[in-house]
């Protein structure tokens, strides 16, 4: 142990009550504290909300789509002929976990009293139900085991609540084409994701359903969905599926089109990036605070303490020497602002997460309570640089002790 660490020590953990330095000290370890906990909060919040609404984007279009070239932004889309080679060969890229068909219809529910446009997405048996499973509230899933079309169908609750439907229920479904066709569907269950953009429109069927409705022949699908194992590779992914569907094309002589979510939804995902600039803003601000805190307590330390540095100057000790004691005791008083930071903010974040405490209105935000993600390498990294700006920012007051010399204490004593 080093001569300045030991007298940092014995500074910071034998203060007098009758100290002047500590009610400065004491404020500027609440401020660290405090600006910490806004700093974590802030960080799980955003990354929580960012991985919500990308997940529910994702869950209802996955990360690349495969259509047809000649598709005009809408539901009512042109076929591709999906065969196994084409799967085989998506499935066969690094960073790709599924691939699904599906087959859209968009459609008008009429009920007794309501009515009410939507969109009847067609699967099949290789659909992948995690998402759906995860935000199911009633019922359950579509049986597709059967040899011919199942009438089941899954809705969100938006639109039950809107036309007073119930699990069990069964209603007309109308799809204009040269002629109105109509078919009734029975509802076996009901999710719910908040995500209003959607859930006012997604109804779950079986894709033999839209085929005929289409007069499509089985194979023949609205499009691919794929699914990969990393959204941070969804460009890199999405180039290669790209690469692998280029030279194909319908058997009318159409080029297919691949498309990322991201490319799907811009306006989204180009609000999820604006949020980062918020957190910038806010660890900027906190940094800040707490800096101006941590500075104006340190020269208190300075001032009350300059008798004690005019004997060690006198002793011998130099500049640097001194001003590391005090950097010392700034490291104290900042780790022990962390500690008690880490604790509020992470423990704050823990009863949001476990209890969904703090509510948001879903048709704004898309999601019910405040989102919360704990990623422990983004908490790190945050407590290191709060750390590490701390410190430096003390360099630069302590550089006032070398403007103390043993002639003028003397001399004021």
């Amino acid at each position: 142990m080093s001569l300045e660490f030991y007298i940092a020590k014995r500074i910071h953990f034998q203060q007098g009550r009758k100290n002047v330095s500590r009610p400065a000290v004491r404020i500027a370890t609440i401020g660290i504290a405090l600006g910490l906990a806004v700093m974590l909060i802030s960080v799980a919040v955003v990354i929580g909300f960012k991985q919500e609404i990308r997940n529910k984007t994702i869950g209802f279009g996955g990360h690349i789509q495969i259509t047809n070239f000649d598709n005009n932004n809408t539901y009512e889309m042109n076929p591709i002929k999906a065969d196994n080679g084409l799967i085989k060969k998506i499935y066969s890229i690094d960073g790709v976990k599924h691939v699904q068909r599906f087959c859209t219809k968009p459609g008008i529910i009429k009920t007794d009293t309501e009515f009410q446009g939507i969109v009847l997405k067609g699967i099949d048996s290789g659909f992948d139900w995690n998402f759906f499973k995860s935000n199911l509230v009633q019922g359950k899933l579509i049986d597709l085991s059967g040899n011919t079309a199942s009438n089941q169908i899954v809705l969100s609750k938006y639109l039950a609540n809107l036309l007073n439907l119930k699990l069990g229920d069964s209603f007309y479904t109308y799809f204009i084409q040269d002629q109105v066709r109509a078919r009734k569907f029975k509802i076996v269950g009901i999710y719910s994701t908040n995500f209003v953009e959607y859930d006012k429109l997604i109804i779950l069927s079986d894709m033999r359903q839209v085929q005929a409705l289409n007069n499509w022949s089985a194979d023949s699908f609205s499009g691919l969905e794929v699914l990969i194992k990393d959204f941070n590779r969804i460009d890199e992914v999405g180039d290669a599926v790209y690469s692998a569907t280029a030279n194909r094309f319908s058997k009318e002589g159409k080029a297919y089109s691949t498309q990322t979510i991201k490319q799907l939804n811009p306006q989204i995902f180009s609000w999820l990036e604006l949020l980062d600039m918020n957190v910038w803003v806010i660890l900027f601000l906190m940094l800040l605070v707490a800096g101006f805190n941590m500075i104006s307590g340190l020269l208190i330390l300075i001032l009350e303490r300059t008798n004690m540095i005019g004997i060690l100057k006198s002793l011998g000790s130099t500049d640097w020497s001194v001003r590391k004691i005090f950097l010392y005791h700034s490291f104290f008083l900042i780790g022990k602002g962390m500690l008690w930071g880490n604790v509020i903010g992470l423990s704050l974040c823990a009863i949001q997460y476990f209890t969904g405490i703090v509510p948001l209105d879903a048709e704004a935000y898309y999601v019910a309570t405040v989102p919360i993600t704990f990623n422990w390498l983004y908490i790190l990294l945050l407590n290191a640089g709060t750390l590490l700006a701390s410190l430096l920012m003390m360099i630069g007051p302590s550089y006032l002790i070398t403007k103390i010399t043993p002639a003028k204490i003397i001399r004021y004593e």
